[in-house]
């Protein structure tokens, strides 16, 4: 008879704003080959509000089998997993990686959502967090999940376009905007907002926080 083996965490991979699930192909590739099972959770990033989209994404974690669950969010990605964690989430959530996610309200947005037909090009989704995070400090939901958080610093992206965009930034979000206080790690990457979709740097500190809770700060500055 064969011992028993663990089944393997299941990692949970959500996209942000304007893409598609295909977009984590890479990471899900590079979590696999580490022995990871991964999903890709595709939703409506534009038509559907944050609370709709939140229920999705808890509704897959409930179908999933799987002792052990990690999430993975990129933007708006995360912003869906920290809505679906402040509600009750499940017990089998561990851990959870927020890649650039505008965790304290987004400059670019709150501009881009004063001109004409933007607001409906910015979705449901990032309209309700504008309104959620008007004036208010956000923070980690009370939850068993350690949240780790990744923000980057390469200034390219179309937010180079947006007046006043804080440095330093990815392109999109400004670094102080992906601050969340209560996260059990931190650590800034010099990568640009879509970078971190094909980067073998960012993929290695996703693994490293899914398989400890901590970055690998001594390869920050490499």
């Amino acid at each position: 008879m064969s011992p028993h083996r663990p089944t393997p965490a299941t990692v949970i991979l959500v996209h942000g704003l304007w893409t598609p699930a295909a977009v984590f192909s890479l990471h899900a590739h590079w979590l696999q080959r580490r022995g990871y099972r991964t999903l890709r959770f595709g939703y409506p990033s534009v038509r559907a509000t944050l609370a709709e989209n939140a229920e999705g994404l808890q509704r897959l974690i409930a179908a999933t089998s799987a002792a052990d669950i990690h999430l993975v969010g990129h933007s708006l990605g995360g912003l869906v997993i920290l809505e679906m964690l402040a509600q009750a989430p499940d017990p089998r959530l561990r851990r959870a990686v927020l890649l650039g996610t505008p965790c304290r309200g987004s400059h670019c947005a709150r501009r881009l959502a004063t001109l004409s037909g933007m607001p409906a090009l910015l979705g449901r989704s990032i309209m309700q967090w504008l309104s959620q995070t008007s004036g208010a400090t956000a923070s980690a939901p009370r939850s068993a999940v350690a949240i780790g958080v990744l923000a980057g610093t390469r200034r390219v992206g179309l937010g180079r376009l947006v007046p006043g965009l804080p440095l330093p930034n990815d392109g999109v979000v400004a670094l102080a905007e992906t601050l969340l206080p209560g996260a059990a790690d931190f650590i800034t990457l010099p990568v640009a907002h879509s970078e971190m979709l094909a980067s073998r740097r960012c993929a290695a500190q996703i693994a490293a926080f899914l398989e400890s809770g901590r970055f690998l700060h001594d390869e920050q500055a490499s």
